[in-house]
C-alpha cells in the first residue's frame, strides 16, 4: 500500500516572528498582494507593512467569507497589479481565500495567522462557503503554503476564545486520524496516511491534554509562555499535519452539518468541531475514561459542550436530523469511520452528547459554591 503525507514548505513560529516577514516574502517575490482582515488593517497595519516596505505591497481588505465571489474579486485585483506572491494575514477564512487565489494564479503563498483558532494555515486546502456562510465544498489544492509564519505575541494578545476554538479544532485531529488509520481510509491526498502522520496526530492530542489549560491561562493574561507556544504549535502545525495527512472523519462532517443551521453561523469553526468531537465519542463507542477526559477538558478551556452553546435553542429532532443528514451526505468524511454510520445514529449521538453536556455543566456549576466555601 502506498502512503502519502504532505507538509508546508517552511514553518516559522515565535514571539515577534512578524519581523521576519520581509525576509520570508523576499525568498518568493517582490510584489506581494497582502490580503488582510479588517482587524489587521485597523490594528496591525504598520507591523505588517514595515517589514516589506522596500517592496511594492498591495493591501486588500478581506470581505468576510471564503466564497467563490470573494476569490474571483481578488483574482481580478491580483491580475491587474501583476503580483508575484500572495500573503494572507488574519483568521482561517482569510487564509483559505489567500491560498485559493494563489492557486488560481499559480503564485507562491505565505500564510500569517494572527490567531490560533484553526488548523487551516498549513494545509493544501481551502474550505469554500456560500456568501451567506453555508459550507459548500473543500477545494483541494496541489501544494501546501510555501511559508507559514506565526507570531505568538499576536496570538497571546488576541481574545482567548480564539485559542480555545483552535483547541476545539485540534481536539478532533487524533480521533479522526485514528479512525482513518483503523479503517485504512484515505487522507486529504486521496491515499492512506503514514505512521508519521498518525504519530503527529496523537502528539497533537497529548499536547492539548498536557498544556491546554495553562496555555489558556497565559492567553487570558496576554503573555507568551512555553505552554502557549506548545499549544499554538499543536493548534496550527500538528493539527494541520494530522488532519491533512492522517485524515478526517465524523467530527468535521458533523461540523459541516451544523453549518446548515443559520443560528450556528456566528460560532467559530473549532467550537462547532468540538461538538462533533463530543458526538463522535458516543458514535464511536469511546470508553468512559476518554469521555470524562474530553468533557473535562472542554469545560476547562471554554469550549461548547451542548448544542445550546453553539446557538441551537430549542434543540428539536428536526434540527438534529438536518445536521445528521448533511453530515452523512455522500462523499462526506464521516464515512471514513470504521463503524456503522447513518443519519439516525448521528442524531442519536448528538442528542446524547448534548444531554451529557448539560448534565456535566449543571453538576460543575452547582458544586462550585461548595468548593469555594471549602477553600475559603
Amino acid at each position: 500500500m502506498i502512503t502519502t503525507s504532505i507538509f508546508p514548505g517552511r514553518y516559522v513560529q515565535g514571539a515577534h516572528a512578524l519581523q521576519k516577514l520581509g525576509e520570508e516574502v523576499g525568498r518568493l517575490g517582490r510584489t506581494p498582494l497582502v490580503l488582510a482582515d479588517p482587524f489587521v488593517l485597523s490594528n496591525l497595519k504598520d507591523q505588517v507593512v514595515e517589514p516589506i516596505a522596500d517592496m511594492v505591497p498591495i493591501l486588500e481588505k478581506f470581505e468576510g467569507e471564503c466564497s467563490q465571489v470573494e476569490i474571483d474579486r481578488l483574482l481580478k485585483v491580483a491580475t491587474e497589479d501583476n503580483v508575484d506572491v500572495i500573503v494572507g494575514v488574519g483568521g482561517g477564512k482569510t487564509m483559505d481565500t489567500a491560498k485559493a487565489v494563489a492557486h488560481a494564479l499559480a503564485r507562491s503563498v505565505i500564510i500569517v495567522p494572527t490567531i490560533a483558532s484553526t488548523d487551516a494555515p498549513c494545509s493544501a486546502l481551502s474550505v469554500i462557503y456560500s456568501p451567506e456562510g453555508e459550507f459548500e465544498r473543500y477545494e483541494i489544492l496541489p501544494n501546501n503554503p510555501d511559508t507559514v509564519l506565526v507570531d505568538t505575541e499576536l496570538v497571546a494578545k488576541a481574545p482567548v476564545r480564539f485559542l480555545s476554538a483552535g483547541m476545539g479544532d485540534a481536539l478532533a485531529t487524533w480521533f479522526e486520524a485514528e479512525s482513518c488509520r483503523i479503517s485504512r481510509s484515505a487522507n486529504m491526498t486521496g491515499r492512506v496516511g503514514s505512521m508519521t502522520a498518525y504519530a503527529l496526530a496523537k502528539l497533537c492530542y497529548d499536547t492539548l491534554m498536557q498544556y491546554g489549560r495553562i496555555a489558556y491561562t497565559a492567553c487570558e493574561e496576554n503573555v507568551t509562555t512555553p505552554a502557549l507556544e506548545h499549544v499554538v504549535e499543536a493548534n496550527t502545525l500538528l493539527s494541520g499535519l494530522g488532519f491533512e495527512s492522517g485524515g478526517l472523519a465524523a467530527c468535521h462532517a458533523i461540523h459541516n452539518g451544523l453549518t446548515k443551521l443559520e443560528e450556528t453561523h456566528k460560532y467559530w469553526h473549532g467550537e462547532k468541531v468540538a461538538i462533533g468531537v463530543l458526538a463522535g465519542l458516543f458514535l464511536t463507542d469511546q470508553p468512559s475514561t476518554r469521555i470524562d477526559e474530553v468533557y473535562d477538558f472542554c469545560l476547562d478551556v471554554g469550549l461548547p459542550v451542548t448544542l445550546t452553546d453553539v446557538g441551537l435553542k430549542p434543540v428539536t429532532d428536526t434540527k438534529l436530523m438536518t445536521i445528521a443528514e448533511a453530515a452523512c451526505a455522500p462523499g462526506e468524511t464521516i464515512h471514513n469511520e470504521p463503524h456503522d454510520i447513518s443519519p439516525e445514529r448521528v442524531a442519536w449521538a448528538l442528542k446524547v452528547a448534548d444531554a451529557e453536556g448539560h448534565r456535566r455543566k449543571s453538576r460543575r456549576f452547582s458544586s462550585e459554591p461548595a468548593r469555594l466555601r471549602a477553600t475559603g
